[in-house]
């Protein structure tokens, strides 16, 4: 998929606000890819995106990490956060119900490299990387197809936020 946006995020606030910017554009039937090493910030863009779309900043969003799959409800949609770390064959997404969230929901899913050849070919892809080490600015990757480029458009060339208070 073609490059749309590049952005360095300084902190986690950018991340987050870089996740709601997204988040506004979404609508049923998006897949959004969340894909970077350990320690990129998937959670923090994971937790933005799903507080912005549940309308409260308090919800509680946990890692997905032992259950494979937490759902949201959300105004646009049911959200569906996989995390698929621990998938160890792409079939076992048929028990994770990842047909339903692709048809009626929002997918946002965290190592989509486990999808194989479930990989849905219109899905955004959010690549997240650390430009130097853990606690340092990450770059964010948005990756996608002409219909994605669309959507995105109006997303500012480059991105700044605030530091964290």
């Amino acid at each position: 998929m073609p490059t749309i946006r590049r952005y360095q995020l300084p902190n986690e606030t950018a991340t987050a606000a870089l996740a709601m910017l997204l988040a506004d554009r979404l609508q049923a039937g998006d897949a959004i890819l969340l894909d970077g090493p350990l320690g990129a910030g998937k959670t923090c863009f994971a937790r933005a995106l799903i507080r912005h779309l549940s309308n409260d900043a308090g919800t509680e969003v946990p890692s997905p990490s032992f259950n494979l799959v937490l759902t949201y409800e959300t105004a646009k949609a049911m959200l569906w956060h996989f995390d698929l770390y621990r998938v160890n064959d792409p079939r076992e997404l048929d028990e994770l119900g990842l047909d339903e969230a692709l048809h009626d929901g929002i997918a946002l899913i965290e190592w989509p490299d486990q999808l194989g050849p479930y990989t849905p070919a219109s899905a955004l892809t959010v690549a997240l990387s650390l430009m130097t080490d853990a606690d340092g600015p990450r770059m964010a990757e948005l990756r996608g197809n002409a219909t994605w480029a669309e959507r995105l458009a109006d997303l500012p060339a480059k991105f700044s936020h605030a530091a964290d208070a």
